[in-house]
């Protein structure tokens, strides 16, 4: 239930704090007095698109906020809790900048808009004024129907459903519709995974190939050049080692030779001979290895060529080839399943179809159940809204194409007059039968409703009279077990009310404020007498404004 609205400098109100209770509150007011600005801050608290025009002229910001008292309302507590927000009560707040900017808070913690609206959605109900153009149209029919039968968690769960299942019958064309193309890209795959098993090209065998290969062109060479300088190290007649061993002999013979610099010369002349000799041992070895064969070379040149045009093939430079080769075989696994996905998508888009249907069945069922009684209520008020001649009736017709919300188009039907057969509501309904239709429609859905705010924006045209009465009655019975409010042009409606808001524009100078509060006994009668009578009230105006207050405030049986 809304306990409490405070509105700071939005529109022309500068400042503005209202105490709401239980029950109908009727909201009055002289036209272009600005009924409309409390229902468009109440708006903008429940997530409503925001306008910077709205910020009072001369003013940074629009500041609003909305209390809640939650005790009765699970579906908000439940939110709340979900989010680790506290649930002892609901505050929404929102600001609106000079620039247009927008920010919300629920409970003092910052939020998206969308959560706000989202929240805002099980805090309060709100009935428009232009409701009964809405209800010239079929989906109107069908959400009030489902909202009546309480479908709509089952609706919005047949919405999931349904959306997956097309999900995988898009996923599913388009692996149909590429079949052809990914034959073709398997054939190529498979031939080129081929070539390259026959290749077999290891991992490192490129870099031996071209090292064995500069070795076999080159032995002859090799062979003739390690031999020369073996013998520069080891020949009798002036190879190095033979010069060096003649050096350390004449060099020991010499005095001292043991000590100071000659010591250490002949230390390095012996390392120098030890270097020689190990070289000299790895030049044979290197001489010996290495062998004359021209047929390992023609091989390896060839093994060489086959890896450089099969590289060219692909472009790719020849050391990329194991990686490309991994890479393609990855591929061809990948594809040689397709068929396989291709079935398993096929089965899972057909158990998602059967579960739709299942659930539309379900709703469907559910729907032509909940038809008639819904029909029954609708006729029922519409008796006491002096319509008790016409025929309401609703008609649920299974379609061929599945939608979100089901296999089923529902239709409100109307004969306004005895004899004739009901036809849609836009081909028989005058305005005023419409008004109150929607009327009878709108307080049927709310007698159903789980949430205790109703709002109702004058949705009482098109009714006078008698029956204006009876929408006030109609009005006020649905307050008693919750918190109605109503913005109405009609006396007899806002006598029925258990408060009564006015609603009041003041000009001072060049400024024009909006003024709103709840009114006493003697200003609901001077209220009401003003909408009976005008401007000017008059001894019987008030009297009559006197006595319809009297009588409404009564209890009615």
């Amino acid at each position: 239930m809304l306990v409490q609205l405070a509105v700071r400098d939005f529109a022309i109100v500068e400042r503005l704090e209202l105490d709401l209770g239980g029950g109908m509150t009727a909201i009055t007011g002289e036209t272009g007095a600005g009924k409309s600005i409390l229902l468009d801050a109440l708006g903008l608290c429940l997530g409503e698109r925001a306008d910077a025009a709205s910020v009072r002229h001369g003013t940074r910001q629009a500041d609003l906020s909305a209390r809640f008292d939650i005790q009765r309302l699970p579906a908000a507590r439940a939110w709340l809790e979900t989010r680790e927000l506290p649930a002892d009560d609901c505050l929404l707040r929102r600001v609106v900048t000079r620039a247009g900017r927008s920010k919300a808070w629920i409970n003092g913690q910052p939020c998206t808009i969308a959560d706000l609206k989202a929240l805002g959605e099980t805090l309060i109900e709100i009935h428009g004024q232009h409701a009964h153009q809405a209800l010239l149209r079929e989906e109107t029919h069908r959400r009030l129907l489902d909202d009546f039968a309480g479908l709509g968690a089952d609706v919005a769960a047949l919405g999931e459903t349904f959306r997956h299942w097309q999900s995988l019958q898009r996923r599913l064309k388009q692996l149909a519709d590429t079949s052809d193309e990914l034959q073709a890209r398997r054939q190529l795959l498979r031939y080129q995974v081929e070539e390259l098993d026959q290749l077999a090209l290891a991992e490192g065998e490129l870099a031996a190939l071209e090292r064995e290969q500069a070795t076999l062109a080159n032995a002859e060479q090799i062979i003739g050049d390690t031999q020369f300088a073996v013998d520069c190290c080891e020949h009798d007649d002036g190879g190095a080692l033979n010069l060096l061993h003649q050096a350390l002999s004449r060099l020991e013979a010499l005095p001292g030779s043991e000590r100071g610099a000659m010591a250490e010369a002949r230390g390095m002349l012996g390392e120098a001979r030890i270097q020689i000799e190990e070289a000299a041992r790895e030049l044979r070895h290197l001489a010996d290895a290495t062998e004359l064969d021209p047929e390992r070379l023609a091989h390896v040149e060839e093994r060489l060529g086959e890896v450089h045009r099969i590289a060219r093939k692909h472009h790719v430079m020849p050391e990329e080839l194991t990686s490309l080769h991994a890479t393609l075989r990855d591929e061809l696994e990948s594809l040689e399943g397709g068929d396989q996905d291709l079935e398993a998508l096929s089965a899972e888009a057909e158990t998602a179809r059967e579960a739709y249907r299942q659930q539309a069945r379900r709703i469907g069922d559910t729907r032509r159940q909940a038809a008639p009684a819904f029909a029954e209520e609708v006729q029922s008020q519409l008796g006491f809204l002096a319509m008790g001649k016409a025929h309401f009736a609703v008609d649920v017709e299974e379609r061929d194409t599945p939608q979100p919300e089901g296999l089923e188009a529902v239709r409100f039907l109307i004969s306004a007059n005895p004899g004739q057969p009901p036809r849609p509501l836009a081909k028989v309904a005058s305005g005023g039968e419409l008004s109150r239709i929607s009327l009878a429609i709108q307080v049927v859905a709310a007698t159903h409703s789980t949430i205790s705010t109703l709002v109702f924006d004058e949705v009482d045209v098109g009714v006078s009279g008698a029956t204006a009465e009876i929408v006030g009655q109609l009005l006020r019975r649905l307050g008693t077990n919750g918190q109605v409010m109503t913005v109405t042009h009609l006396p007899q409606v806002a006598a029925q009310a258990h408060h009564h808001l006015h609603i009041e524009k003041q000009t001072a100078e060049d400024t024009t404020q909006t003024q709103m509060a709840l009114l006493d006994g003697a200003g609901r009668v001077r209220e009401l007498a003003r909408m009976l009578g005008g401007v000017h009230l008059s001894d019987q105006t008030l009297a009559h404004a006197r006595e319809m207050l009297s009588a409404s405030q009564r209890p009615h049986h």
